[in-house]
């Protein structure tokens, strides 16, 4: 049964799905037993396996976005952004042999107490605090985008939102807050599988409804944006430049900068282990990459082949981040619909365990052990994390529901919430290893700016909004004001396009602040010399 009378997933489906939350429930409990000690719980011992610490690395890293993003970006918006594979081997030089090698030779819990002998305590919890609500958003926009792409899979309406939020996140919070990072990175390995298996089996199922590989686009289509290879114009959305520098930017920056990254690097024997670990991310990004983008290629064939099974008010240019999981719902046989969205819960549950397992020994360590406020005993220390971690997983599931108010398809928000603080975190980093001058000034100087860039980047759209009612002309950035209309409510609200893309908040928020931090400090040190 794969036609549109299906209505959503059958009790089958939901037993797959079922089947698959209770076996990571019982791995957190299982590895839960064998924790004797806060380094067990956040970093594994320090002795785990290269391979499995990279498949986590990307499930962490990628997940939901990747699993809903590349599928709509690529039938919606066009293909360029795959090209972002190309800034993959460069990351990987400079991560493997600038930052790894000085990484490694400090055995931390966090990240963040490397920042402290070099630059003071102020911008050690200047890096924690932005950690935090970077990731804090990170998590709550992954959960909100995972429950939507649900009310899709399952017919219902958009009010569920929050209910869906709520069981994917107590699931993986009950199974992050007893595991640790052993159970984290066992489960990342497991819901990698299932993310990549889930999209291959979409590609398989097209390509037999379809009789063949016709769905593959062999010309640019009707519905695509102009993605050329470089522009002037600010606001075009993707360029093939813009899409190099983006992926190279965040990829070296949050593999410098993100406890999520550096802790897993921890949780290797050494150096080489650490490269062979951030080796086997790239290649998994990569090969799952760009499976998703043929997954959104067959989504775009399908659907322009069958217009009748989209419903009425829904179309391919519109709608395609919607294209992935109607497909799972309505035209994929039951039992593979429950493979499927497991995947999908699994995209969302490998960021929020990572994520509060991360921000857990962020709290832990740079807040209450630095300042002498946590439990004394190893036990009462491993409990308290527990507890705290589970804390932290309900304030990002109550958080969700707010992401609904970011614009845009899923890659335009996750480009506009991630990247805003990422660069400055990683910038940190830069003057305390790199910068052998750096005086905290011009650290703090060259942060806020950089930080300052990106929001305004980011929210490039909403500040013409709010300068033109000060008589500021939209003409000014190249954009016009458009007025829209909320169905719901009948209210009108006025907005604008971007002047700026996303692509370019990374790099150029990153440029800002190496830039201005460099010379705040040069200029400091010649001064105190004379």
């Amino acid at each position: 049964m794969t036609g549109e009378a299906m209505k959503g997933l059958h009790w089958l489906d939901w037993t797959i799905i079922a089947m698959y939350a209770l076996s990571t429930i019982g791995l957190g409990v299982y590895f839960g037993r064998k924790q004797k000690s806060t380094k067990e719980y956040f970093v594994g011992g320090g002795n785990m396996n290269p391979f499995f610490v990279g498949v986590s690395l990307f499930a962490t890293l990628l997940s939901t976005i990747s699993y809903l993003s590349m599928p709509g970006e690529s039938a919606g918006k066009g293909p360029v952004n795959l090209l972002g594979m190309l800034a993959l081997p460069l990351v990987f030089w400079i991560v493997a042999y600038g930052l790894l090698p000085v990484y490694m030779k400090n055995r931390v819990t966090s990240a963040y107490e490397l920042l402290e002998e070099r630059l003071g305590l102020g911008l050690r919890l200047l890096g924690a605090t932005m950690f935090l609500a970077l990731r804090l958003v990170w998590m709550t926009l992954l959960v909100y985008l995972a429950a939507k792409a649900m009310t899709v899979m399952m017919g219902v309406e958009e009010r569920w939102v929050p209910i869906i939020a709520l069981v994917t996140g107590i699931v993986s919070v009950i199974y992050t807050s007893i595991g640790g990072l052993r159970a984290v990175v066992i489960t990342d390995f497991m819901q990698t599988i299932l993310l990549f298996g889930g999209a291959l089996l979409v590609l398989v199922s097209i390509t037999w409804s379809l009789g063949g590989l016709s769905w593959f686009p062999t010309s640019w289509q009707e519905n695509w944006d102009t993605q050329p290879f470089f522009s002037f114009d600010p606001k075009t959305r993707v360029t093939v430049v813009g899409t190099i520098l983006s992926v190279l930017t965040w990829y070296v920056a949050t593999s410098g900068g993100d406890q999520t990254s550096v802790q897993r690097f921890m949780a290797t024997t050494d150096a080489n282990a650490a490269r062979r670990a951030l080796a086997t991310q790239l290649c998994v990004a990569a090969v799952v990459g760009v499976t998703l983008y043929l997954v959104g290629f067959a989504l775009l064939g399908y659907f322009k082949a069958n217009l009748d099974k989209l419903p009425e008010g829904m179309s391919i240019e519109k709608s395609a981040d919607s294209l992935f999981p109607r497909y799972i719902a309505y035209h994929l046989p039951i039992g593979v619909s429950g493979l499927v969205v497991s995947a999908m819960f699994a995209a969302a549950m490998s960021s929020i365990d990572s994520g509060v397992n991360s921000i857990t020994a962020v709290v832990m360590t740079d807040f209450l052990d630095r300042f002498g406020k946590a439990p004394k005993t190893e036990k009462g220390h491993v409990r308290f994390a527990r507890f705290l971690a589970f804390g932290i997983g309900t304030v990002v599931v109550l958080g969700s529901t707010s992401m609904k108010f970011i614009p845009g398809n899923i890659t335009g928000m996750t480009g506009r919430t991630v990247n805003l603080l990422t660069t400055p975190i990683f910038g940190l980093f830069f003057f305390a290893l790199f910068v052998p001058f750096a005086k905290p000034l011009g650290v703090w100087l060259g942060t806020i700016l950089g930080t300052i860039t990106a929001a305004c980047i980011s929210f490039s759209g909403p500040l013409v909004v709010f300068l033109s009612k000060f008589g500021v002309d939209p003409a000014t950035f190249n954009v016009q004001l458009i007025t829209k209309l909320d169905e719901a409510t009948g209210r009108e609200w006025v907005t604008a396009d971007a002047p700026v893309s996303f692509q370019w908040i990374g790099p150029v928020a990153l440029l800002v602040n190496i830039g201005v931090g460099t010379a705040v400090s040069w200029f400091l040190s010649r001064r105190n010399k004379a």
